[in-house]
Parts: structure tokens; C-alpha cells; sequence
């Protein structure tokens, strides 16, 4: 799982330009998958070599008290108890204003590892003015130019120094795992509780790896599932998330954790941007997704209705069109108990390990029924493939000029991969190297 760092202070003081240089910088390897639409709080990067989530929030104001104000105020100290490390920035050429204090007060009490950081201190001639600060009762101070870069990669090595250790037991919990997202109200508690209000289920909760997180062991037909981070979604309305964009965070953390992603539309409501988003989120991270149209119940006899959400999944979530999907109703039970079945076949395939000898015949004989198009006066040859590593079942193919392989023969190879290995439901990884 990445961790999160959220950055967070006062209006203007440089928080999005600290995000932008981050997401964009040549130290930051930002990931970059094709037909994803990124929301711009959000970004994936990998900082030597460690994986984070970057996520920059509304400037706090304590002193306001306008709906709007309250409200972005709100989702801050949301973001913050998501947090796995704050990055609390003030104005080093303003200094020390009470709004700062304001925020040092709320961070102490939040009990998480923060790093306070003096932006708009153009070079080493202007450190001095961290001294402004000191009077938060920050451990350190470091300054940076969020706009011109300085201080920035010796503040990353620190963020970096301070990430969480993975616990491997919490990873080895036992069972396929499994999340449930979805956008507000689309039904996610209904199904958590239809699913472990099944008689024959055996059930546990175990601590997750977040503050107020429980995941739910049970049993099913012998095979063991870990449904995770059940409290956040089974504890109606204990934190009330006004803005859709921050119930984002919690939905991150669970792709991170999880074998399937279980992805819940409102056949009712039809297919929202969000939607789209959520599936965009777990195609990047490579997780397999199930489409769960909840409320089958309400349209199910209406052929308009049903022509209509068919022509909005298949336009609005193209990009995941493998994601087997299933119609259920969450309130009636309907069809909730074949999820399951859908969720150890698509878990075989996402887990699915295949031969070197395998691959390459398989290339062998695709390139023979479609050779590639030449290019220039020379040909493109592929050598031979093999299969790097399982979750998603991901392939290295070695050509002599793999810049110059089209998309269309790239999507070619990979539609060839799923239907000649039965991995037509999973996500699947084809990269090209040079031999």
C-alpha cells in the first residue's frame, strides 16, 4: 500500500505549486496509463523508488466561518486523519501568521508524523527566515521554493526517511480480498451487510492498517474472503464526506490493499463521471474489478431504461471493458450470492502464472498469423516473451525496435494474450524492451 501525504495550511501559501512540481518533476516517476482522466487533488508518484500518493487539500482558515469556508475545512481534517505523513507549509516572506498556529494546534492533536515546511525561500542566503517559526513548536523546519525547486528533493529524502514500514502480516491476513467502492449512495453498505447477513458465512473482524479501519474475514464454500475496510462503509454516516472528491482518499487506500475491486453502479441514477474515475483508479493500481449494477430491481422491466444504462457503461467505462459485470440488487438479495462466483473466477485468472514456453509459442504464432508492419526498409522482429509477475499477469516482450511497435499492434498482442490464456476478464501488462 503507498502511503499518503497530504499537504495541507493556509490559503496561498503554495500548496498546489508544491503538488504540481511534485507530479511533474523528473525525480517523481508519475504514473501514467492510458484512457485515465486524473483528478487533480490526486497524484501517483514513485520517489526513489517508493511508491506514494500526493494529496494536496483547500487552504484551512479557522476564522471563517462561511458554509464554503467550513466545508473545505472539514475535508482538511479529513485528509489529515487519512494522512500517513503531513506536509504543513507556511509563507517563509509573510511569516509566522495566527492561522499557522491555528493549524500546528490541530496537527499535534492529530498525532501524526509532520514535517513543517517554509515555502518562498528562493536559496540558502534566505534559511534564516525558518527561524520565524519556530514558535509552532515543529521539530524541524525545511525551507523550500515550491516554484523554483529549491529545497525540494532534500525535503522528499526526508518524507521518504519517514514512510511507514509495510506490515506483512496485516498483508497475510488469509483469503482473496476483496473491496467494495463506489460513489455516495450508491448502495456500498446495503451490499456489505446483505453479504454478511448470508447464514451460512463465518465472520471475524480484524484490525486493518488505518485508524478506524476493520476488515471482515469470512467463509464461503470453503474459500476464505477478506472484505476490506468495512467500518468506513458499514458505519452510516460517521463521517460525513459533503465533498465527493475526498471520499476518494479511502477508496485509494482499499485499491491499494486489494486483490478485486468490486466497482458498485446505481442502475437507477445511470453512470456518473465519478464512476469512471473510481475504475480509472483501479486500472491504474492493476487490480481486478467486477461492475456490480446495484438496484437491478428498479429497471429491470424497463427495456429504455436498461437499453439506455447498457449504451452509458459502454461508451463511459470503455477503458475496462474486460471487468466482467454483474446486475444485483443489494436490497432484495438478488443475485449477490453469483458476486462471489465471479469474484473466484476473475481471482484465478488475475493470479494466473504461464510457461516462458508458453508465451513464446503463443507469440510465435500470432506473429505469423498477423506479422507486424514493417517500418522503414527494415522489419520489426520479436525475439521471445516471458511473464514477470502475477496480480495482474503482466508479459515483457523483446523486439529489436520497440519504439516503433504501433498501438493498434500493441492492442493486437494484448487482446491475443487474454483469449489464447482464458484471461479475458483480467487486467493484463504487455511492455516492450529492447533486446
Amino acid at each position: 500500500m503507498s502511503p499518503i501525504i497530504t499537504i495541507v495550511g493556509r490559503p496561498n501559501v503554495g500548496k498546489s505549486t508544491l503538488f504540481n512540481r511534485l507530479s511533474r518533476s523528473r525525480d517523481a516517476l508519475v504514473d501514467d496509463e492510458p484512457g485515465i482522466t486524473r483528478d487533480r487533488l490526486y497524484a501517483h508518484i514513485r520517489w526513489n523508488d517508493s511508491p506514494l500518493t500526493i494529496i494536496d487539500t483547500g487552504g484551512f482558515d479557522d476564522s471563517d466561518h462561511e458554509p464554503l469556508i467550513k466545508k473545505v475545512r472539514e475535508q482538511v481534517v479529513k485528509a489529515i486523519e487519512e494522512a500517513d505523513i503531513i506536509i504543513f507549509m507556511v509563507d517563509g516572506r509573510q511569516g509566522m501568521m495566527q492561522g499557522d498556529g491555528d493549524i500546528a494546534d490541530l496537527l499535534r492533536r492529530s498525532q501524526k508524523k509532520v514535517l513543517l515546511v517554509v515555502n518562498k525561500i528562493d536559496g540558502p542566503e534566505h534559511d534564516h527566515l525558518v527561524n520565524d517559526f519556530f514558535g509552532l513548536g515543529m521539530e524541524d523546519a525545511h525551507p523550500v521554493s515550491a516554484a523554483h525547486g529549491y529545497g525540494v528533493k532534500a525535503l522528499m529524502e526526508n518524507v521518504v526517511r519517514d514512510l511507514p514500514k509495510d506490515d506483512p502480516e496485516m498483508e497475510d491476513n488469509g483469503g482473496i480480498r476483496v473491496a467494495v467502492l463506489g460513489r455516495p449512495n450508491v448502495g456500498k453498505s446495503s451490499l456489505i451487510n446483505r453479504i454478511l447477513g448470508f447464514e451460512r458465512l463465518l465472520v471475524s473482524e480484524l484490525p486493518g492498517t488505518t485508524r478506524d479501519s476493520v476488515d471482515t474475514l469470512f467463509s464461503w464454500h470453503g474459500q476464505e474472503y477478506l472484505l476490506i475496510d468495512t467500518a468506513g462503509i458499514r458505519r452510516r454516516g460517521r463521517v460525513k464526506e459533503k465533498i465527493e472528491k475526498f471520499s476518494m482518499i479511502k477508496a485509494l487506500r482499499s485499491l491499494e490493499r486489494c486483490h478485486v475491486a468490486v466497482i458498485l453502479l446505481d442502475a437507477a441514477a445511470g453512470i456518473a463521471e465519478q464512476d469512471a474515475r473510481i475504475c480509472g483508479y483501479a486500472f491504474e493500481r492493476g487490480r481486478a474489478l467486477i461492475l456490480a449494477v446495484n438496484k437491478w430491481d428498479l429497471v429491470k422491466k424497463d427495456a429504455e431504461k436498461k437499453r439506455l444504462l447498457d449504451g452509458a457503461i459502454e461508451r463511459q467505462l470503455q477503458f475496462v471493458s474486460f471487468a466482467p459485470r454483474i446486475n444485483l440488487s443489494a436490497l432484495t438479495g438478488e443475485r449477490v450470492k453469483k458476486l462471489f462466483e465471479r469474484v473466484d473466477l476473475l481471482y484465478d485468472q488475475f493470479c494466473k502464472r504461464l510457461s516462458t514456453g508458453a508465451v513464446n509459442k503463443a507469440l510465435e504464432e500470432l506473429t505469423r498469423r498477423n506479422p507486424p508492419p514493417r517500418i522503414g526498409r527494415g522489419s520489426l522482429k520479436f525475439y521471445y516473451g516471458t511473464q514477470t509477475r502475477i496480480r495482474p499477469p503482466t508479459f515483457v516482450v523483446f523486439a529489436n525496435r520497440p519504439d516503433k511497435i504501433h498501438f493498434s499492434y500493441k492492442r493486437y498482442m494484448v487482446n491475443q494474450f487474454r483469449e489464447r490464456f482464458d484471461l479475458t476478464h483480467t487486467p493484463i501488462r504487455v511492455t516492450f524492451r529492447k533486446r
